[in-house]
């Protein structure tokens, strides 16, 4: 199976994709397969919220659009280009995935059958019914890939490299169990937000888009705020309040009212609106329905923290801050070529 062979495939799932990404799931005549495939897949749509209270019809949509727009002739090629994928001799790759939100492990799996490996997946117990799915209708429409893709629940074995993904604890078993092997491994960090004050209304309610998206659950969430000294949060809250519908979804009131109740008791300050809270803290890391904030009163000094604290931070959301920044309401749009934790996985690939 040559390059070519295998981004058409991967384009046709793109088309695939696209009937799932809208409010009303709508059925297209011209896709590949579609009887077989196309009630099927709704029906995992719906055990995947069923089983993962997180995953609602909303953010999976929202995921699968994401996936469709990226998965065109045109991206896929421009992603590609600089690499050298003709001549690759395939190895067994595994991925371990997290679960954190919908396909979070795709780009991963894309990599791997992109660039001409096979690939051996051990996905999260939370995010376990999409991608399967997704997989066999890959090798419905192209053949060759059948043999290719392999899932597990067990240990993984029998593999050539490894791309993992966990928390901080479990990066540090990743790390020791898979020495002897060429492998990425992943841990936990955050996104972050520069304000300078002089936001527009736009900006600041494309930011609510990197915070709330997905209930704050991904890396590309913002979890952090930094702020200039004085800065005054009414035109903040405004702009976050259009997201106030979330407080009805039961498992995020629930952490609400937690978290909440932690501050309250243990005395500590903090701003709310009735459905979220910010809380003045030096972590990066922020629980479900509390976003945390920073003062700073020098942008050089804050621009050195964040590189010396790189290894924490996802994604900036800035203007004018880094070169590397990305704008507001943008984290959770990544293009094919933003690496997560900048890792380029298509060159360790070509490596091994």
């Amino acid at each position: 199976m040559n390059l070519e062979q295998r981004i058409n495939a991967f384009v046709k799932l793109g088309d695939f994709i696209s009937q799932f990404s809208n409010e009303a799931v709508q059925k297209k005549d011209n896709v590949k397969h579609n009887d077989i495939f196309f009630d099927g897949f709704k029906h995992q749509l719906k055990l995947a919220e069923e089983y993962n209270g997180w995953f609602t019809q909303e953010n999976i949509k929202f995921a699968l659009s994401g996936w469709s727009n990226s998965l065109t002739l045109e991206n896929l090629s421009k992603w590609l280009k600089p690499y050298q994928l003709d001549a690759v001799s395939p190895k067994k790759i595994a991925i371990i995935m997290a679960g954190n939100i919908p396909l979070v492990g795709f780009h991963d799996f894309l990599s791997v059958l992109i660039s001409g490996h096979n690939v051996l997946v051990k996905q999260s117990s939370n995010d376990k019914h999409l991608l399967p799915y997704l997989a066999k209708y890959l090798e419905y429409v192209e053949n060759d890939f059948k043999g290719k893709i392999n899932f597990t629940e067990e240990k993984i074995e029998n593999f050539d490299a490894v791309i993992a993904t966990g928390s901080n604890n479990t990066a540090r078993y990743f790390e020791y169990y898979f020495k002897d092997k060429p492998s990425i491994i992943r841990n936990n960090r955050n996104s972050i937000a520069i304000i300078n004050g002089k936001e527009s209304n736009e900006d600041l309610k494309n930011l609510s888009e990197d915070i709330f998206r997905y209930y704050g659950l991904g890396c590309r969430n913002v979890s952090k705020l930094f702020v200039p000294k004085g800065y005054n949060f009414d035109a903040f809250f405004e702009a976050m309040y259009h997201w106030h519908p979330i407080i009805e979804k039961a498992k995020y009131a629930n952490n609400y009212d937690y978290n909440k109740a932690v501050y309250l008791m243990s005395e500590f300050d903090m701003l709310e609106n009735g459905f979220f809270m910010i809380k003045e803290d030096q972590s990066y890391a922020s629980p479900i329905a509390t976003l945390f904030y920073e003062y700073y009163d020098d942008i050089e000094q804050l621009r050195k923290k964040t590189k010396v604290e790189a290894n924490q931070i996802q994604c900036i959301v800035s203007k004018g801050f880094s070169e590397n920044e990305i704008r507001f309401g943008a984290t959770q749009k990544p293009q094919l070529w933003d690496y997560a934790d900048d890792v380029d996985s298509i060159a360790f690939l070509l490596e091994i």
